[in-house]
């Protein structure tokens, strides 16, 4: 078999039905992170290695791109003649950096991700040391060049251990003039010594403002902002995924069905699992799986707290405080919570009907909710 074309290999790092955080130029809700960066830099205190953290799509690598645009794009040094501190990251669209970039050719800098595997014919599942090495030759050779240079790390959650050191040693002698930018979902998966050799920038999940504000930037239709806000968690990109698969009106079907907890209606109950698990529905089904589990955790901590979550469909908080009115019953909740999620997982690891997976799921949410009652 041939060896794919470069623009044929599917890229890790983008997010199914949206640019990605390369083309994206704006960044919203993230404000104090980007002036954080933006003081080091101005008082000539810029680290080596900056580890952003915050919750998944949220918009960590958008943030890792403008850096290292703006960090490629702006002049170095200048004496009595210098130009004012810049006052923001932003690079414009027809910026000769900004255009390289954008393209993937941009000499000075470096993007480790996982890499296309050509036995298996797919991406690796890991980010493996051969792929820290030639970053680090990179730097090398590009050394004679001058100037500042950059690499992005996109996840580094998922460097396996032999790749994590190899970057450990990389920061512990860093390269004059290079910036490396590690973009991490769960900062506790790294090794210790590579966090503190790190400066964070921690990013917080959107409001449904800013949640709306991104995903017009992004081309896409919002409809409710503070139901996508809410389904998604605050993350862009899982809010991009929730919009195009028509989340909101599945999580609505879901609740409506809920509702009939614990006479569970169940002709509604195959028409939802029919919807999610047909032919070409994946997507559809693996959506569905994660508005289960993120119902069943709106319940267990709604009745831990004895507070209701802002509802993200008409209904669900009438829903949610019949089934979690105290403590009690939330932990039975998320008890049922971990065990539905650690059934699907089975169930998709043995390629299970996902029909039948779905209708046992929501009956034994029915056998809870009858102890309940």
């Amino acid at each position: 078999m041939a060896q794919p074309a470069q623009d044929e290999i599917p890229e890790p790092d983008r997010v199914e039905g949206a640019p990605h955080p390369r083309e994206t130029l704006a960044l919203f809700g993230h404000e104090r992170a980007e002036d954080e960066f933006l003081a080091a830099f101005t008082i000539g205190r810029l680290h080596h290695g900056w580890l952003i953290t915050g919750p998944l799509g949220v918009g960590k690598a958008t943030l890792a791109w403008r850096i290292a645009r703006f960090l490629l794009a702006t002049p170095e040094g200048g004496g009595l003649f210098a130009a004012p501190p810049p006052a923001s990251l932003e690079v414009p669209a027809d910026h000769p950096v900004a255009r390289r970039m954008a393209a993937l050719s941009e000499g000075r800098f470096f993007l480790l991700r996982r890499a296309w595997d050509e036995k298996a014919k797919r991406l690796k599942t890991q980010i493996t040391v051969e792929e820290v090495r030639r970053m680090k030759a990179f730097f090398a050779l590009s050394a004679a060049d001058g100037g500042r240079r950059v690499a992005i790390v996109d996840p580094a959650d998922e460097m396996n251990v032999s790749a994590a050191n190899a970057l450990l040693k990389l920061l512990e002698e860093p390269p004059e003039g290079v910036t490396i930018l590690l973009v991490c979902h769960q900062p506790s998966r790294l090794l210790p010594t590579l966090r503190s050799r790190c400066r964070e920038l921690r990013l917080s999940a959107l409001s449904p403002e800013d949640m709306a504000r991104a995903l017009t930037a992004a081309g896409v239709e919002a409809g409710d902002p503070q139901a996508l806000a809410e389904l998604a968690g605050g993350s862009a990109g899982e809010a991009i995924r929730v919009a195009n698969l028509e989340g909101v009106k599945l999580y609505a079907a879901l609740v409506g069905l809920l509702s009939t907890l614990p006479r569970l209606d169940r002709a509604r109950l195959v028409a939802l699992a029919d919807a999610a698990s047909g032919k070409g529905a994946e997507p559809q089904f693996e959506l569905m799986l994660t508005l289960i589990d993120l119902f069943l955790a709106r319940v267990a901590r709604a009745g831990t707290l004895r507070l209701l979550p802002p509802e993200a469909v008409p209904g669900e908080g009438d829903l949610i405080a019949r089934l979690a009115p105290d403590a009690r019953a939330a932990r039975l909740w998320a008890d049922l919570a971990q065990t539905l999620g650690n059934r699907a997982r089975r169930g998709r690891a043995v390629n299970l009907d996902p029909a039948a997976l779905l209708m046992d799921m929501v009956l034994r949410i029915d056998e809870t909710a009858a102890q309940l009652a």
